[in-house]
């Protein structure tokens, strides 16, 4: 019984010091060919975690990069912080008054989630094909990702300094 626990809790680990490996350098990867566009990421550092993200000029937004197992994505992220639900749902509403603008300037329909039941909104776009295990497709994801971001900053960042 002990053993079989300690052996879990061991592959657990041992899974989350993969995932952490492989997330690390798929960011390394991404940062070098964002910076070779943009200085948007410029002071950013790869990380272990499922994101990474820069601040959008404005408090309590932010431009992020997305990696999992199913998708790779770019978003805005809006949260304020503790207690700032009503002001988050306020800035996500703002944005989505500019849809049509946006999504004709972005070239494509984006993902508009308020998510009610959570105290940030986010507005995406999302890359199927990205996933964190499948390194042959790497290259061609983090090209997508960085071109989207590029143009997603380009459509949405005097909308965001107008916000709140």
């Amino acid at each position: 019984e002990e053993v079989e626990k300690e052996k879990s809790q061991r592959h657990q680990r041992k899974i989350y010091a993969e995932r952490h490996i492989l997330r690390k350098e798929f960011w390394t990867q991404l940062l070098e060919k964002t910076n070779q566009k943009t200085r948007l990421f410029g002071n950013i550092s790869p990380s272990i975690y499922s994101w990474i993200g820069t601040g959008a000029g404005k408090s309590g937004i932010m431009y992020n990069f997305v990696i999992s197992n199913r998708y790779a994505r770019c978003e805005i992220y809006l949260d304020a912080g503790k207690d700032s639900k009503e002001i988050n749902k306020r800035r996500f509403e703002r944005l989505l008054e500019n849809k049509k603008e946006i999504e004709e300037k972005f070239g494509d329909n984006l993902n508009w989630e308020r998510l009610d039941n959570r105290r940030a909104s986010r507005i995406s776009y999302e890359f199927k094909e990205g996933s964190l295990r499948n390194k042959e497709n790497w290259e061609e994801v983090q090209n997508k990702l960085v071109d989207a971001m590029i143009k997603l900053v380009d459509v949405t960042k005097n909308h965001i300094l107008k916000l709140e």
